[in-house]
Order: C-alpha cells, then structure tokens, then sequence
C-alpha cells in the first residue's frame, strides 16, 4: 500500500510540475519566473494524495513545538555558508569581493549592487553582515513559507512513507527524487546558469547531500516547519558565497558548487558517525 501510495504521489507530483513547464512556455517566460508556483507542487501532491488515500496531514509533520532544533535549524546555514565561502576562496584565482562584484555574472545590475552596498553603509554594516541580518530575516519568513512548499512533500510525505528502509536510505532517494525535480529549473540555468547540463547531475549530487541533515531536523522537531526554516534560510544566505567572490565557475563556489558539496560531506559524514543507521522517522 505505501509504496503505491508513493507511486501515486510521484505521478500527481510529475503532472503538476508539468503543468507549471507547460503554462511557463506558453505565458513565454522561463520557468524559473514561475520558481514560487513550481515550489509549492510538492505541497499540491501531497494535499491530494492524501485525500485520495483519507489520510490527515497532522502525521507529515506539521507541529511546531519548539526546541532547541528550531534555532540550530535557523542559524546552522550561516556556518554552511561562510564556510563553503572560506573553501571556495581557498581554490586557485577565485577571490573576495567587499563590493558584492560576483552578482554581476549573474545579471543583477551593478546600480542595484551599489544600491544595497548603500543601504548597509546607512546601518553602519559592513555588506556581507548586513545580507546574513537580513537573509535570517527572510530564510525564517517569507523564504520559509515557499520552502514549506517542497518540504511537506519531501521531508513531510516522502520521509514518512519511506521511513521502513532507513534513515540514510530514504534520505538519499529524497534526495534523488529532490535533484531530480528540479530538472526544468536547471537546464533553464537556474544555480548553474554556465553549466545548465551539467548541472543536472551536480544539483541531485547537492540535494542527496543536504537530505540527510534535513532528515536529521525533521526527525529531532519532529517538525517540516523546522526543516522549512532551514531550508528557506539556506536559500536565503546562499547567494552571499556568490554575491562576495570574484573567478571560478558555477561548479565550484557556492552551496551548489564542488565548495559546497566538501562541507556537506563532512557534515554527513559527522551524522553517520552520530547516529549510523540508528534512528527512525
């Protein structure tokens, strides 16, 4: 039963986000103009999966008591971020940029640049601080809210029907499952806008790896709205690496570049020798 249930999930889950690809080229814009609808398809399969098997919500997670997860949930993507940061510029011909000059590659107008760099000046802020200040702001609001989209299906949905196989198990098939929606997004450069296909294989590489720690947090929070958190946060702070270096490419800086990818196999490699494959969704 679960694993039809599952099949029927990933089937809802691939019309939906075929329907967003389709009304996305018929409106004419890219698909990454629709990235806020496309993110809640995850959210829309899980409510109809759900009715069509009468299943309340309430056992995908959807509690908020507080503990001292949620705050590592929020503040832990800092630590991701400046250290990917720190190893990203440790690579030959890849520099820092005060003035937030690595946007420029990825179409953001150096008026708007100067404009922010302004704004942080006015609050006596340094630029890199005052975006963590308000990336933590955004990652635990409005970030959060379209990262609950995904992760009432991933960590909600998929983590619950898939928690019989293990923890390191069903966190690595969210994770390819994960990489793998994102698809149309990717190959319309969204995260590796110089590498579109090869991109394909580093983004499922980069959600297979930062599953396991989302498992972890969804399971001590027993909460996707802690993992929405973390998820939101991440996304938030993770154009600092891109926003403050200068050189490389795509496919080495960033949370979603070879820099990222060396912090969160450290990181999983410290939760497997927390907990093996002692511990159960």
């Amino acid at each position: 039963m679960k694993k039809n249930k599952i099949q029927v999930f990933l089937l809802i889950l691939f019309f939906l986000s075929l329907i967003v690809f389709l009304l996305a080229h018929f409106i004419g814009v890219k698909i990454t103009f629709l990235a806020p609808l496309y993110m809640f398809t995850p959210f829309i399969a899980t409510l109809i999966t759900s009715f069509i098997y009468q299943e309340k919500l309430d056992k995908y997670g959807l509690s908020i008591k507080l503990n001292k997860w949620f705050l590592f949930a929020w503040l832990f993507p800092v630590l991701f971020v400046l250290t990917t940061l720190a190893i990203g510029l440790s690579f030959p011909h890849i520099e820092f940029s005060p003035t937030m000059e690595g946007l420029v590659n990825y179409g953001v107008s150096t008026e708007r640049i100067n404009s922010q760099i302004d704004k942080f000046s006015f609050l006596n802020l340094p630029p890199i601080i005052g975006t963590i200040i308000y990336a933590l702001f955004a990652g635990a609001s409005i970030n959060a809210l379209f990262a609950f989209g995904e992760e009432l299906g991933w960590r909600g949905f998929l983590q619950k029907e898939l928690s019989q196989i293990g923890f390191w198990k069903s966190s690595y098939a969210i994770g390819i499952i994960w990489g793998i929606w994102h698809l149309p997004l990717i190959i319309q450069g969204y995260n590796y806008p110089e590498h579109p296909f090869l991109g394909i294989g580093m983004m499922i590489l980069f959600t297979m790896l930062l599953a396991p720690l989302l498992a972890y947090i969804r399971i001590k929070t027993d909460s996707v709205i802690a993992t929405s958190i973390m998820h939101g946060t991440i996304n938030a702070l993770a154009g600092i690496v891109i926003a403050f270096t200068v050189g490389g490419s795509d496919l080495i800086i960033g949370v979603t570049g070879l820099s990222g990818f060396i912090v969160l196999f450290l990181t999983n490699a410290l939760l497997y020798s927390k907990i093996k494959d002692g511990i159960r969704s």
